[in-house]
């Protein structure tokens, strides 16, 4: 069944696949974007990525269960349909992939996908369940889909890691393009959860990019890393953050540490922080 929105929004994966099924019978390429909606203009720089690269573009919007420890934000995390299909419109997307819980995991489901690699420390040292769930939602979606091309944001830069690294690892036959961090006029990384920031709150958040900015030319002077990753943390908490959970300093390409503790490679600093109860991450190139 497909709703009445500004742009075809289809709900079961059969849908899906006869609207992407016909595409490809017409030779047209195909472009993804997964999503958990709540969407904002990082979300729509991506569909307009997507659209350079495809004929077509899916944009799927679903707040993916696995992906979510018991006791984090799944249930008050902002879902705005409506909204985001009117954004998705007026950026290009042809297609919004909105199921529900039960379509993606029916009663009986029984199946995980266990990643490593890039999926090791930072984000999986504090949400140990998130990146087995991504690289069950995404290949899911992937094999819905079908898409020639998948576009995420490198503000999410170890999911875009370990989103690379199981693709090449099952052969799934999808090119996966990483597009840069969308910002507001302070610097701060775009976020659906930055909505639940209040002004004051909004005002430290803003000295995130900042701190990991300095530490990041600190880094590429030969600095030893152990050091400027302890100097931006106790900076993010004289900056009014609640408690920081990591800031890393890492290979670009895998996100291993640097064995020397001197960056002599292409590097990425990474860093989450809490402001109340809303968790903000951030990363740059060094």
């Amino acid at each position: 069944m497909i709703d009445a929105a500004p742009l075809p929004v289809v709900r079961t994966v059969a849908d899906l696949r006869a609207i992407v099924r016909d595409w490809k019978r017409q030779g047209l390429s195909v472009g993804m974007v997964p999503t958990m909606g709540a969407l904002h203009e990082g979300h729509l720089t991506l569909v307009r990525e997507a659209a350079r690269r495809a004929d077509r573009v899916v944009a799927s919007n679903f707040v993916n269960p696995t992906q979510f420890a018991a006791h984090e934000d799944l249930g008050k995390y902002p879902r705005q349909q409506e909204d985001d299909a009117r954004l998705l419109a007026g950026a290009g997307c042809h297609l919004m992939f909105a199921p529900s819980a039960d379509e993606m995991y029916p009663e009986g489901f029984a199946t995980t996908v266990a990643v490593a690699g890039p999926a090791l420390g930072l984000e999986g040292d504090f949400r140990p369940q998130m990146f087995g769930g991504v690289a069950l939602v995404v290949t899911k979606l992937f094999n819905q889909v079908q898409p020639d091309v998948a576009v995420f944001g490198e503000k999410d830069y170890q999911q875009l890691m370990v989103v690379r690294r199981f693709v090449r690892d099952l052969d799934l036959p999808v090119e996966i393009v990483g597009a840069p961090t969308e910002r507001d006029g302070w610097g701060l990384a775009l976020s659906s959860r930055n909505a639940y920031l209040s002004e004051t709150e909004l005002e430290t958040a803003r000295r995130l990019n900042g701190i990991l900015a300095e530490a990041g030319v600190h880094a590429s002077s030969g600095r030893p890393l152990p050091g400027v990753e302890r100097e931006a943390y106790a900076a993010l908490l004289k900056a009014g953050f609640d408690r920081v959970d990591y800031v890393a300093i890492r290979h670009a390409e895998d996100l291993t540490p640097f064995r020397n503790d001197i960056v002599d490679a292409p590097a990425r600093i990474l860093a989450a922080a809490w402001l109340g109860k809303t968790r903000l991450i951030d990363n740059m190139a060094v």
